[in-house]
């Protein structure tokens, strides 16, 4: 089964996510901070992130950008799911997100990024020749 870890600092939504990814076939790793996230990251190598924005030790930018710097995670596939960013804000793409999808979320719409993200796997998130898809935001 594909692995998602979850960096969430909100213990509702977390326990929602999981059992939502659950539901469709994920295993599911959950982080209640991006340092914790990160350090899961490195020890478990998950197919895809789901990363909040704001948490603390580290938030989901940071967190973004730790995994793109890393030799062995750099090309792992990034969700972020936030309340707190606007559209157009370009932050989250230039640190290297996949995808960001706006809470609310509908459930439908997030199986289908996480999906969509396994399927693609590890991929290229700069140049000419990246398979990122690099949306933002995603609509409902």
């Amino acid at each position: 089964m594909p692995v998602v870890l979850i960096a969430e600092d909100d213990e509702d939504i977390a326990l929602i996510l999981t059992r939502l990814l659950k539901r469709a076939g994920y295993t599911v790793l959950h982080a209640p901070d991006g340092q914790r996230a990160f350090e899961l990251a490195v020890a478990n190598r998950p197919d895809v992130l789901l990363t909040d924005l704001g948490m603390p030790r580290m938030d989901g930018l940071e967190l973004t950008r730790a995994i793109r710097e890393h030799a062995e995670l750099g090309d792992m596939p990034i969700v972020m799911l936030s309340g707190h960013l606007h559209p157009g804000d370009g932050e989250p793409t230039s640190a290297g997100v996949c995808v960001v999808l706006l809470k609310p979320c509908p459930n439908d719409k997030l199986r289908e990024v996480v999906n969509e993200l396994t399927e693609l796997g590890p991929h290229g998130h700069q140049g000419a020749d990246s398979a990122c898809p690099a949306r933002w935001p995603v609509s409902a």
